[in-house]
């Protein structure tokens, strides 16, 4: 097998509830091999077919010796890979091989110290004892009974890592995934090199020319794809990639659906312009989306509404482009997992995603995903590979519906140019000090509600703006920045005085979970 085939083949993470499932995945990424996130009971014939490289069990909130308790397949255990237990998964694979779980007489959370260690095993390997771990259970393995051994301990968990045997399945008490747990990264990625052997060749140089390959090898030399482009980071890579795999072959649809930022429009044209081969079509829509909007309130039905509006227009322009067969979308592994577009992933659907699903098939197209196993630092990664401005590639995320998922209730084009002007003001502060860089996304949200104020001597009922600021590595968690109290009193200064309409401005402290990063 050639080091580029084994770049594919995954680590597969089974989500069991946790967390910290989506940051397993992104630290196993970040020591250079493929994670996937699949579900729970995904069957062992299953893993066989997706032929990977290792297994890890995630944490979770449930208690394994209660009913209804999510369980794996056993018959995973038979076949002989690398197996990792994190938390509740260490208490699965225990007690599926014989172990006693039992609950603690209070529940741990927090730090730890190792003692006890093992240095001989391969997953501790240079782990020191007093090594500070992070503990957050319920339950503890309590008898190992034959099968495993003990490799470390707390002063509260006497086994707080074992191993089997003579299998290769390892268990962690602890989470090594989080920044709590000091050496977490280096125990993981023990356990990737020293136990399942990975070859550390997941790298966007690899994942570049593996993608540029398997587009060449699905688009046939007299056909083209049609792509659409909003000026954010997603679809600039995807339409940078389907260049370099086929050049004048790709035509890129740019539409201004009226729910663009302030300037958008003119940005796209330009960076388009200076940065790139592939053929750039402008087409205004903005009517066209604003009518089938029209006294629509819920965010489902926005997004439906926007999804299927997006792909109508671009059916008709692609009427035009001879040999348009495939449609590409800038699809990340976080819109995957989060509307359950994944047969193998967990299947509790959070939101819909305009961009995921596939096609109707009487649209004639098919649709091209070259980003759906990416987090969001990835593709930012693979921007910078392909020689994308670092402007373009660190710019904030955009969502595909656009501002109408930040206009929240009704969507007109006098709350849209409300909502455009303060957000306008808030990153040109956020710019201003320095800090667009250093975040992950900002944004402000015109809320469906209006507040007393007074201006002036006078009495106003207005609109209220919240903003919005998170700080995230991957998007699938988050948590809002804590930027400075003279930053917030100047956008809120700014917006109430320069944007008619609006009388109070908010800042939302909300983590992700348990909210999301948008608002709808």
């Amino acid at each position: 097998m050639q080091p580029a085939d084994l770049a594919r083949r995954p680590v597969l993470v089974l989500d069991f509830g946790s967390q910290y499932v989506q940051l397993i995945a992104r630290r196993v990424r970040e020591r250079r091999a493929f994670a996937m996130i699949v579900r729970h009971d995904i069957s062992a014939d299953r893993v066989k077919e997706l032929d990977p490289i290792a297994l890890i069990l995630s944490g979770g909130p449930s208690s394994v010796y209660e009913e209804g308790a999510p369980k794996c397949d056993p018959g995973i255990f038979e076949l002989d890979l690398p197996i990792l237990g994190i938390c509740y998964g260490m208490q699965l694979a225990c007690q599926a091989m014989g172990a006693k779980v039992d609950a603690v007489p209070s529940r741990e959370y927090g730090p730890a110290a190792l003692r006890e260690v093992d240095g001989s095993s391969p997953l501790l390997s240079d782990v020191p004892t007093g090594t500070t771990v992070w503990m957050s259970h319920g339950d503890q393995v309590h008898e190992l009974g034959e099968e495993f051994i003990g490799l470390a301990s707390t002063a509260t968990c006497p086994l707080a890592a074992v191993r089997h045997r003579s299998r290769p399945v390892f268990g962690l008490q602890f989470h090594p995934e989080v920044s709590h747990t000091a050496l977490g990264t280096h125990i993981l990625g023990n356990f990737l090199d020293k136990v399942a052997g990975s070859p550390g060749t997941w790298t966007m140089e690899a994942y570049l020319d593996q993608a540029v390959r398997a587009i060449r090898e699905r688009v046939g030399p007299d056909e083209r794809v049609v792509c659409g482009v909003s000026g954010g980071v997603d679809s600039s890579v995807t339409a940078a990639l389907l260049a370099k795999a086929l050049g004048d072959r790709v035509v890129c649809i740019f539409v201004d659906n009226g729910l663009l930022r302030s300037g958008e429009r003119a940005a796209v044209v330009d960076m388009f312009g200076r940065h790139s081969e592939a053929e750039l079509r402008v087409i205004d829509a903005s009517e066209r989306f604003l009518t089938a909007l029209e006294g629509e309130t819920d965010p489902q039905r926005k997004r439906v509404i926007i999804g299927h509006t997006f792909i109508d227009v671009f059916r008709d322009e692609a009427k035009s482009i001879p040999g348009a067969r495939f449609l590409a979308q800038g699809t990340l592994y976080p819109d995957v997992i989060e509307s359950g577009g994944s047969p193998d992933a967990p299947a509790a659907t959070i939101k819909h995603h305009h961009n995921v699903g596939g096609l109707p098939a009487e649209l004639g197209f098919e649709l091209i995903e070259p980003l759906r196993d990416l987090f969001k630092d990835e593709v930012r990664r693979l921007g910078i590979e392909l020689g994308l401005p670092e402007g373009q590639v660190w710019r904030h995320p955009f969502p595909g519906p656009g501002l109408a998922v930040r206009c929240l209730g009704a969507v007109t084009r006098e709350r849209l140019e409300v909502l455009r002007r303060a957000d306008a003001i808030f990153l040109e502060e956020l710019r201003a000090a320095g800090l667009e860089r250093a975040t992950g996304q900002a944004f402000a949200v015109l809320l469906p509600v209006r507040s007393v104020g007074v201006m002036g001597d006078g009495r106003t009922y207005e609109s209220v703006v919240a903003l919005r600021c998170v700080d995230t590595d991957d998007f699938m968690t988050a948590d809002w920045t804590r930027l400075p109290a003279e930053l917030l009193a100047r956008a809120s200064s700014r917006i109430i005085n320069e944007v008619k309409g609006v009388n109070r401005v908010a800042y939302d402290i909300t983590s992700k979970p348990p909210g999301t990063i948008e608002w709808e």
